[in-house]
Formats: C-alpha cells, sequence, structure tokens
C-alpha cells in the first residue's frame, strides 16, 4: 500500500484531534468561525486570502479546504487564480527583499578583510 506524505483527513484521525484536547479545539473552530464571517470584509474575499495564504504556507488541507470554501461562496476560478499569483509574487518578494541581509554580509566581510 502506498503511503502518503499527507494522509487523508478521515472522520477517525479528527475525532481523535478533539478528543487530544476538547477545550482547546472548540476555542479553534469559534476562533476560525468568527474570522471568517462576513464583516469589514466579505467571507468571499476572506476565503481568497486564505488560499493565497495557503500557496505561501504551503499547506495542502488548507489550500483544499480553503478553495473549496472559496468557490461555495462565489469566486470564480479566475479571481482563485488571482489570489495564487499574488501569493508567488509575495513569496518571490520576500526573497528579493531579503537579499539584503546577504549583501549586508557580503559588504561586512569585505569592509572587514579590507580593514
Amino acid at each position: 500500500m502506498e503511503q502518503h506524505m499527507y494522509p487523508d483527513t478521515t472522520k477517525e484521525l479528527a475525532q481523535k484531534r478533539r478528543e487530544l484536547a476538547p477545550e482547546i479545539h472548540s476555542a479553534f473552530r469559534a476562533f476560525g468561525q468568527r474570522v471568517f464571517a462576513d464583516g469589514a470584509l466579505p467571507e468571499k474575499t476572506k476565503q481568497l486570502i486564505a488560499v493565497a495564504v495557503a500557496h505561501v504556507t504551503q499547506c495542502p488541507y488548507c489550500i483544499r479546504g480553503h478553495t473549496e470554501l472559496a468557490v461555495q461562496k462565489g469566486a470564480t476560478q479566475q479571481e482563485l487564480m488571482e489570489a495564487i499569483w499574488v501569493a508567488a509574487e509575495m513569496r518571490a518578494g520576500a526573497a528579493y527583499a531579503h537579499s539584503v541581509l546577504a549583501i549586508d554580509v557580503m559588504n561586512q566581510g569585505e569592509a572587514k578583510r579590507g580593514a
């Protein structure tokens, strides 16, 4: 039998997670429900944000779950893909922005060798 890195979410696994920390599980579920409720941002927008963040964090469960919820809230395939492209740009942008750290170290090394 093939073993996957990420197991399918089953009722048994979900039940075990609940049983191991029921109060925390309930609080987490309530928090998630409140976060994704319509507010200053409509739930569809929040789900599109979640899809983008899930791609940055690379959580396959989140990608699947929030994509499904976004579609249920009326997100189009084009909106979802644009959200994913925003995530890709932000992830690449972070690498670009953080390159100044490496450049700073290189400059410090040159300064030490030159001194």
